[in-house]
């Protein structure tokens, strides 16, 4: 009998094992699109395509300028000089190349919602995709509640401009928060109160809350070019020299701090279910908003490192300090304001974001169905805002979100790294063997091996840069080239419809390699970080989600009752 139950445990485990390890490795089919999918606009299909080529343009800018054009870019010129502005052209060009990646899959996937998630679901397996999106959603919550406490404290800013309310606010309404228990909450009132509304403008529709976004990116591209007109007459050449004064890593190390300025152009990537357009738009969506944000970060740079000597820029306000230097108060208070329209967009873009990528996972059952319920007149995933909104709204009224900040960045290289590998993957997913590999490994596992070669070789060279161990750096500099020459003369790639990314396999080795290297340069805890969040993920998809996911859920048929 004891004999019969062990053997009864045994085969029960083995069944479970062989069941996670068949779930784990399915994939989405990549199916074409189809006008008729692009052309859904009745109540019962899913979500409504009503973002135009200019709304996708703004969603992008929206998602990437924030009050970070008003301070990253002092902080970083204040340590690489008026150098600075090579930082931002060696960050953004490293993020054109990862937004190259982005746009072709965007365009490969015009169809439905997902991003990351989705490609990495197709290219690879379930697991990687629910990987995918545990660190790229706990960005997106710990992101969105730091946002909202600095909104609250500009906000608050505003607010004392006027008499009445000048020393006359509580520090747990708006500034920072009242601290409990040694600083373990930190009560902020004001940061819910701005999520809710915002929140409750994302569930009203699509279409009025990208009114809202274009409006308030509007203003602070506007109250940019002002700050960039008016402070290039106050600009003096001298202060432009010596232009590199801390030599070259200095250049570089700011640009793997400015590299987080341009994140958000997968925003656009997620709001494919709702282009109108989708095929032609995204690409041009996403390598639009990329390039401008990337002008205006460049032009802010040169404006301040030429205002002011790079040694008394601030560091928490440098905008602001230089322009009140010389005299322009009223340019700090269109500072004030462009700033709280840059958090605001920032703020309502990520919960747009985060939304419909629970929408996502709960239409292919990794989730519970009530995140794929869509509203029947609103046409949003109501619960999924709802939810996003609560989220955040709970670590921004509670905790002191900004301690966390040195473990946020790890979703988005990673995701981004993710994506690259698809582009690579979904070019020779589907084609024969070739010949000249190895017998004893698959053309697909082969080209596997390598792209998981240029990941380590770019961990591998960020460490040898980060404690200076530069005699060892050209090992992995050399293993990640092999493995990329590998890529290159063994695989057999097919060009896609639509857009192509170039280069291929080269530009997303070279991407997989730099966020790799960057991710090596964030701090120890954010690499315990990753490791502990891929832990609870494999649990919650082992619980959870291996039994109720169905790869084969059609987007276009969608029940609104989930």
């Amino acid at each position: 009998m004891v004999e019969q139950r062990r053997y009864s445990a045994t085969s029960s485990s083995s069944s479970w094992f062989a069941h996670f390890r068949s779930s784990a490795v399915r994939s989405k089919a990549l199916t074409p699109p189809s006008l008729d999918t692009y052309a859904r606009t009745t109540p019962g299909e899913t979500l409504v395509r009503r973002l135009g080529l200019f709304d996708l343009i703004l969603l992008g800018i929206g998602a990437s300028i924030g009050a970070g054009i008003f301070v990253v870019t002092g902080t970083v010129a204040h340590d690489a000089g008026p150098a600075a502005t090579i930082s931002f052209i060696l960050a953004g060009a490293s993020c054109v190349l990862n937004a190259l990646c982005y746009a072709e899959l965007a365009s490969r996937f015009p169809a439905v919602v997902g991003g990351a998630y989705l490609y990495s679901y197709t290219a690879f397996n379930e697991l990687t995709a629910f990987l995918v999106f545990g660190q790229l959603m706990l960005d997106y919550h710990i992101g969105a509640a730091s946002i909202a406490r600095s909104l609250a404290s500009y906000f608050v800013n505003i607010l004392e401009l006027f008499p009445f309310f000048k020393n006359h606010i509580p520090s747990w309404l708006g500034h920072g928060g009242k601290e409990f228990f040694g600083g373990t909450l930190s009560i902020n009132i004001l940061a819910p109160i701005l999520l809710v509304v915002l929140t409750i403008i994302l569930c009203l529709g699509v279409q009025e809350s990208s009114a809202l976004n274009s409006f308030m990116t509007m203003t602070k591209v506007i109250i940019v070019l002002v700050v960039i007109v008016v402070g290039s007459f106050k600009v003096d050449v001298s202060n432009w020299s010596p232009f590199v004064p801390n030599g070259f890593k200095a250049v570089v190390t700011g640009a793997t701090v400015v590299f987080f300025a341009y994140v958000g152009f997968d925003a656009v990537a997620n709001s494919a279910e709702e282009s109108k357009r989708p095929q032609r738009d995204l690409p041009i969506g996403i390598l639009g908003s990329l390039l401008v944000c990337a002008m205006l970060y460049v032009a802010v740079c040169l404006v301040i490192t030429g205002m002011v000597p790079y040694k008394f820029l601030g560091e928490d306000a440098p905008l602001s300090e230089a322009f009140s230097s010389k005299g322009l108060k009223f340019v700090t208070i269109l500072i004030s304001i462009g700033a709280v329209a840059g958090l605001t967009t920032t703020l309502l873009v990520g919960l747009y974001v985060q939304s419909r990528l629970y929408f996502g996972l709960g239409r292919d059952g990794l989730l519970p169905s009530l995140f794929a319920r869509v509203h029947p007149t609103r046409h949003t995933p109501v619960h999924s805002q709802m939810w996003v909104g609560m989220v955040a709204g709970i670590l921004g009224g509670l905790f002191n979100v900004h301690v966390l900040s040195h473990i946020l960045s790890v979703g988005s290289l990673t995701g981004y790294s993710v994506v690259s590998a698809c582009v690579v993957s979904l070019r020779w997913k589907d084609k024969a063997s070739n010949p000249a590999s190895s017998r004893w490994i698959s053309n697909r596992q082969e080209g596997v091996i390598c792209l998981v070669l240029v990941a380590c070789s770019g961990f591998g060279a960020g460490l040898c840069y980060r404690y200076d161990a530069l005699i060892w750096l050209l090992a992995p500099i050399v293993t990640g080239i092999l493995a990329a020459v590998s890529l290159f003369y063994r695989q057999v790639y097919l060009e896609p419809s639509g857009f192509s990314c170039p280069g291929v396999p080269i530009v997303p080795a070279a991407c997989i390699f730099f966020n790799i290297f960057l991710f090596a340069q964030l701090h120890y805890e954010a690499w315990i970080r990753f490791v502990v969040l891929s832990i609870v993920s494999i649990g919650i998809y082992a619980f959870y989600g291996q039994y109720h996911a169905d790869p084969e859920a059609d987007p276009v048929r969608l029940d609104l009752n989930g």
